[in-house]
This record gives structure tokens, sequence and C-alpha cells, in this order.
């Protein structure tokens, strides 16, 4: 076991009183807010492999260090670093030729979709900001817990990417249109709203998660994923908080289903953007969606209509060529230079309005130089 305090996932087991034992992975990047990074993917995944196979384990734990976030997403300015010198380099015209974005996010869909497919129980505490690759990570989880002081959203277009890790397949699963409406605007929701879009199982008090911990440890594990799926949903129920109040997805679900009802990305994001109804929430959604990437919205766009009857892998392995593309088209750079370089704000957008981006301009993200057989990702799912 990883015992180094200083390495950017620590890793230890824990023995129940019947002698099962629990795996717990914690993200230990404090100072980053968790951002993942290629450092941490790599040691996650491997030890997901070794914890899916080992049969003492009954469950699998995945926590953060640190009371502000489980993970506020990617570590992004490598990631700038890199587009920068493809942009500038002879094979700026195959996406192939970035290695490490198809590192980054090659290995970052190949963890997720192993959390997703866990043969054991995974229980995520999502505490604070989970964010971007933090929803990735927790959404693939059985039994995924938010607590009160939960903020999660998936805000790419603020960077010229799209709601990846899977995230075209999990908003595509959400109550009426509210998965659009999140994925466009890169709204932030609470714990209530976390539940009703499916995004979270259970909202527990961060105050109780040392008794839940206690508690596990006192459970009767069997070697059956069945039984202690049981044990663990029963233990969370017991803890959650019930009758939270609606968040404002629930409360707008109606108006949001409205504004989404159109066909056609124009009108949807004419309508988003011309709303004000005084309401914060809304009023701050459709700001942001006015700000964002053109790009990005029809993509985002784009993606939900394509895996709308996919399975998860072929969303991962179609997401991969979407975020090759981002990572080679101007937009992404922009949007990490605006943000977290530069920090002025004021990303200068290709196109940059909606107008431009044309339905040939979408289609080239999707654009594979891989035959379906030699796609990084092809053994997902198989």
């Amino acid at each position: 076991m990883n015992s180094n305090v200083s390495a950017p996932v620590v890793f230890e087991e824990r023995t129940a009183a019947n002698g099962a034992r629990i795996g717990v992975a914690r993200l230990n990047a404090e100072r980053t807010l968790n951002a993942l990074s290629l450092d941490m993917i790599d040691l996650l995944g491997p030890q997901f492999d070794s914890w899916a196979a080992d049969d003492r384990i009954a469950l699998i734990i995945l926590e953060a260090a640190g009371e502000k976030a489980f993970s506020a997403g990617a570590d992004l300015h490598r990631m700038h670093k890199t587009m920068l010198e493809h942009h500038a380099s002879p094979a700026s015209g195959d996406i192939r030729g970035n290695e490490y974005a198809a590192a980054f996010f090659g290995r970052e869909y190949r963890l997720d979709y192993r959390i997703h497919t866990c043969p054991k129980p995974v229980l995520c505490w999502g505490h604070g900001i989970v964010m971007g690759g933090g929803v990735g990570l927790m959404s693939g989880a059985s039994h995924r817990v938010v607590t009160p002081e939960s903020r999660v959203a998936m805000p790419e277009i603020t960077i010229g990417l799209f709601p990846d890790v899977g995230g075209s397949w999990l908003l595509g699963r959400m109550p009426g249109s509210t998965g659009l409406f999140l994925g466009l605007t890169g709204a932030r929701i609470q714990a209530a709203d976390a539940l009703f879009v499916k995004l979270a199982d259970y909202c527990i008090a961060q105050s109780d998660k040392a008794e839940v911990m206690a508690a596990l440890l006192a459970q009767p594990w069997t070697r059956r994923r069945a039984d202690n799926d049981l044990l663990l949903g029963a233990l969370l129920r017991a803890k959650a908080q019930a009758n939270l109040a609606p968040g404002p997805v629930r409360q707008h679900l109606d108006l949001i289903n409205e504004l989404c009802a159109s066909r056609e990305l124009q009108q949807t994001v004419a309508a988003m953007t011309a709303l004000k109804t005084g309401d914060a929430w809304l009023d701050r959604a459709g700001a942001t969606l006015a700000a964002g990437s053109p790009s990005t919205a029809g993509l985002t766009f784009e993606l939900l209509r394509r895996a709308r009857h996919m399975s998860l892998a072929d969303v991962f392995r179609m997401e991969f060529v979407a975020a090759l593309r981002c990572a080679q088209r101007p937009d992404l750079a922009e949007g990490i230079r605006a943000l977290l370089i530069d920090k002025d704000q004021r990303p200068r957008w290709q196109p940059p309005a909606l107008s431009g981006v044309t339905p040939e301009w979408v289609a080239g993200y999707f654009e594979s130089p891989w035959k379906a057989g030699d796609h990084p990702l092809a053994d997902l799912g198989r």
C-alpha cells in the first residue's frame, strides 16, 4: 500500500471486523483542489484493477483530502503547454501528434470506465467542489455521496472543451432537458439537485463521515457483490438526509424543458441567453452560456444527440476523438489561457459567434484518424 503522504493519491486497506478488507483511495492534492493529473490517473488505474481482482476486497472507497473539494476537475496547465507546442509543430494537422493530450484523455476515460464497470461496490464521497474530471470519477461509483457543501458542475463551456468523462452519456439520462441545460450553461448544482439529476445517490453531512467510515468496518461483508451492495446501501440510507428542499433545477424544471424544446441549437441558445427572470441562478446560467465558447455549445448539442442510443464504451470512444479535436483547435487553449494563465477572463473564441458554428465545423470534431479496431479505446466493453 502507498503510505507516502506526499503522493498525489494515497492508498490504504482497512480490515473489517469479520476479516474482509476495504480499499481506500484518497486524492491527495489539496493545494490544487485535488485537480486530476496524469500522475493521479496512472496511480488510480492499476490500483483499481488490483482491488477488483482481489477476493479479499469487499468494497472500494474513493475520497479526497481536505474540506474544500473532492476534485475541481483536470490539471489544465500542462495541457495548455502541450497544446501550444502541438499547434506550432509540423504535426498540427494530426490529432495523434499531441501525445500528452492523447495519454491524458485516453487514460482518464479508461479509469472512469473501470469505475463504472468495477465488480466491487465503489463508494465515492464527493464533498465540496466536484467538477469536470471529478464528476467523471464520482459518476461511475455504485454508491455516490454528496454533502450539503457539495457544488457539482460540468463547466467546460467556459474553457472551450465539452462535458466529457462520459458526460454525453450522463447528461442524456437526466430528467427532461436538464442535462442539455446543465451542459450548455455549466450551472452549479447542490446536493438536492445532484440527487434529482442522478449524479448522486445520498446526501450525508460531512460531520457524519467518520461515523460512516467506522460503521463500514462493522458490516458482515461477504464475497458476493449483491450482498455487499445491500449492506452498503442500507448503511448510507440510514445516515442520509431526507426531505431536502428542492434545488433550482427541480424548481425550474418546466421552464428548463421549455427553453430546450427546440431541436435547433440557435433557438435554444437564444432562448436561454435572452432569459431575464431576476432569479440569480437562472440569470447566471444564461450569462455563462452567452460568454462561453460557441464551438462548445455546438459540440455539446451534437454529442448529446449522437450519444442518445450509444453504449457507455462507445460514448467514451466518441468523446476521445472529440477531446483531441478540441486540443487541436483554438478554443481549448484560448479558454485555459483566459481563465488560468493570463486570467483576463476575455477569451477570443474561434469562431466568435454561434452563427459561425456550421454543421461542417461541428462534424469535424468527430473525424477520427483510426479505424474502429485501431482506436486507442477499442477494447472498452469487449
